[in-house]
C-alpha cells in the first residue's frame, strides 16, 4: 500500500506540473482544442493511468476534482476576461490643427504601426490638411483608421514634385480597416483646370490618385465620403481579400480621370452598396484582376462600369471572374463595357 500511496502521490504532482505548465502556456482554448484534435491526442483512449489511481479511491476523486476546478477557472478567465486592448491613437495629440498636418499624420501612424496590441487611429471631427502621405506597412497588428472628420488635399501644387501620382497611398498594410462616416477630399479643381482633357493648349501630365492601397491584404474600407479627386478617387493595386462597402464618392461630370473605384491586379475584392458619380468610370478593372464583385452599385454620371482598357501598349492582359449584380445606372454614357485594343487579352467568366 506505501509503495502505491508514493506511485499514486509521485503521478499527482506530475499531473499537477503538466496542468500548470498547460495552464501558463494557452492563448486560446480553441486553438489548443483544434491542436489536440489534429495532433490525434484524445485522453478517453488511455484509461490505465486512471485505472490505477482509482484503487486508492480518494486520491482519484480528488485529482479529478482538482482536474475540474483547474479548467473551471481557465474557463471563467478566458470568458470572463477582458478582450486585448486596442491602443488608441488621436491625430490631435501629435498636433494636427488644420495647417499643414503631413508630419503629424505620420508620426500617429508610425506609433499605431508599432504596436503589437493593436491600434486604432482616431481623425476627430475638424478639418485636416495633407501633402502627399505614405502610410508604411507592414504593421505588427491590425489597424483601424478611424476618419471621423475631414482629410483635404494640398491644393499647392509644388507639393507635388517628388511624386505627382498619389496623394494618401497605405503602402504593404495588412488587416487595415478604414470607415468612419468622415470625408477624404481630393481638392482637385486645380487640377482639373490644368489638364490636357479640359485645355487642349496644355501639355499632358500625372494627376495624384486620391487613395492608393498597394500590396495589401486582408482590407475593410467601409463608410466613406471620397470626393473630388485629382484624378482616381480610390485604386487598389495589387491586393487580395478587399471588401468595400457604404461609399459615396463623386466629382463634377466634367472632371477629367477621376474613376471612383480603380481595381488593377487585384483578387477577391468585394464592392456593395455605394453610390459613384464621377467624370469617368464608375468602376473601372483592370489587367490581373481575378474575382471581382460589384453589387447594389448606384453609377451615375460617369462613364459606366468598365473591364480596361486591355491589350494598351501592345500588352497581354487578363481579367477573370467579374460579377456585376444590382447595379442602376443613371446618366452614364456606358453601362457595363469591355474595352480592348487590337492585341491579345483575355477575359473570362464575366456575369452581368
Amino acid at each position: 500500500m506505501a509503495s502505491r500511496r508514493a506511485l499514486v502521490c509521485s503521478f499527482f504532482i506530475i499531473f499537477v506540473s503538466i496542468i500548470s505548465s498547460y495552464d501558463g502556456l494557452q492563448e486560446d482554448p480553441l486553438n489548443n482544442y483544434l491542436e489536440e484534435e489534429a495532433s490525434g491526442y484524445d485522453s478517453r483512449v488511455y484509461p490505465s493511468h486512471y485505472s490505477t489511481a482509482h484503487e486508492d479511491g480518494e486520491y482519484f476523486k480528488n485529482l479529478v476534482k482538482l482536474r475540474s476546478e483547474v479548467f473551471s477557472l481557465q474557463k471563467v478567465s478566458k470568458v470572463g476576461g477582458k478582450s486585448t486592448p486596442v491602443r488608441t491613437v488621436n491625430v490631435r495629440d501629435f498636433g494636427a490643427d488644420g495647417e499643414d498636418d503631413t508630419e503629424k499624420f505620420e508620426k500617429a501612424w508610425k506609433e499605431a504601426c508599432s504596436s503589437s496590441e493593436g491600434a486604432n487611429v482616431v481623425v476627430p471631427r475638424y478639418t485636416y490638411r495633407l501633402k502627399p502621405i505614405t502610410f508604411q506597412g507592414p504593421c505588427k497588428s491590425k489597424i483601424t483608421l478611424q476618419v471621423n472628420g475631414v482629410i483635404e488635399a494640398s491644393d499647392d501644387l509644388s507639393d507635388y514634385k517628388e511624386d505627382g501620382r498619389h496623394w494618401l497611398v497605405f503602402d504593404r498594410v495588412q488587416n487595415l480597416q478604414v470607415e468612419g462616416g468622415g470625408t477624404i477630399d481630393g481638392n482637385g479643381k486645380i487640377w482639373w483646370q490644368n489638364s490636357c482633357k479640359v485645355d487642349k493648349t496644355l501639355p499632358c501630365k500625372d494627376a495624384p490618385t486620391a487613395i492608393t492601397f498597394y500590396e495589401s491584404r486582408n482590407l475593410v474600407v467601409k463608410n466613406l465620403k471620397i470626393q473630388n479627386a485629382q484624378k482616381m478617387h480610390v485604386s487598389f493595386e495589387k491586393s487580395k481579400n478587399v471588401q468595400v462597402s457604404n461609399l459615396t464618392v463623386t466629382s463634377p461630370e466634367g472632371s477629367p480621370n477621376t474613376d471612383g473605384i480603380h481595381v488593377t491586379g487585384t483578387q477577391n475584392i468585394q464592392i456593395t452598396d455605394s453610390v459613384i458619380g464621377t467624370g469617368d468610370d464608375c468602376i473601372s478593372i483592370v489587367s490581373g484582376s481575378k474575382n471581382v464583385q460589384a453589387s447594389d452599385i448606384t453609377c451615375g454620371p460617369g462613364h459606366g462600369i468598365s473591364i480596361g482598357s486591355l491589350g494598351v501598349h501592345n500588352s497581354k492582359d487578363y481579367v477573370s471572374g467579374v460579377t456585376v449584380s444590382g447595379a442602376k445606372f443613371s446618366g452614364t454614357t456606358n453601362g457595363v463595357r469591355i474595352k480592348t485594343w487590337q492585341i491579345k487579352t483575355t477575359v473570362t467568366k464575366m456575369n452581368y
